[in-house]
């Protein structure tokens, strides 16, 4: 586990508040893309108990600001991992991936294209998946969207969504099935 960045300082005072603790956390990671900007590379995070951290690494998580209970006691911190290798399909990358127990779930935000479902049925037949993302690019009604979805070792997840031309903490669609195929990819990194 690498600590780059990951953990933001105070969440947005606008955002709208958040029930459980691993949406606030694909919130927080949302949040920390959106600082980033838009045209970003994918960015893989581990999530951790925020208590176990503050006991079990007390100098990882004095770096992380977190030394300080917040009075929350359900909570998972957002470690951003290493820069994941640039040509490598996601696919390919995530069934590399092997946790320690330590780390309690694990988050991806990854930006992509999208159609509304009206266009789904222009789509031609028999394309290569390069030429499919090639067609999308060129489509007028595609949309740009962010994507953070996260996973729990115990099979809980969540995912916030979050378009380009909507780019606003009050806009941000959450939901625990919106991409449910990289939800199962980021919970197959678990499986033992």
């Amino acid at each position: 586990m690498s600590s780059n960045t990951g953990s933001s300082s105070l969440p947005d005072p606008s955002a709208p508040m958040a029930a459980s603790p691993l949406t606030r956390a694909v919130l927080e990671i949302d949040e920390y893309a959106a600082t980033l900007g838009w045209d970003q590379p994918a960015r893989l995070f581990a999530l951790v108990d925020t208590a176990k951290l503050r006991t079990q690494e007390p100098a990882l998580a004095a770096q992380l600001g977190l030394d300080e209970p917040a009075g929350d006691s359900a909570s998972y911190t957002p470690i951003e991992q290493d820069e994941l290798p640039p040509g490598t399909p996601l696919d390919k990358f995530l069934g590399t991936i092997a946790w320690p127990d330590a780390v309690a779930g694990c988050a991806l935000t990854v930006e992509r294209q999208m159609l509304p479902p009206s266009a789904e049925g222009s789509v031609p037949h028999g394309m290569s998946e390069k030429q499919l993302a090639a067609w999308v690019a060129k489509h007028p009604e595609r949309q740009e969207v962010r994507m953070t979805v996260a996973v729990l070792r115990d099979g809980a997840r969540e995912t916030a969504l979050r378009l380009r031309e909507k780019d606003s903490p009050k806009e941000v669609l959450t939901g625990a099935d919106l991409v449910p195929g990289l939800a199962e990819a980021l919970s197959a990194t678990f499986a033992e």
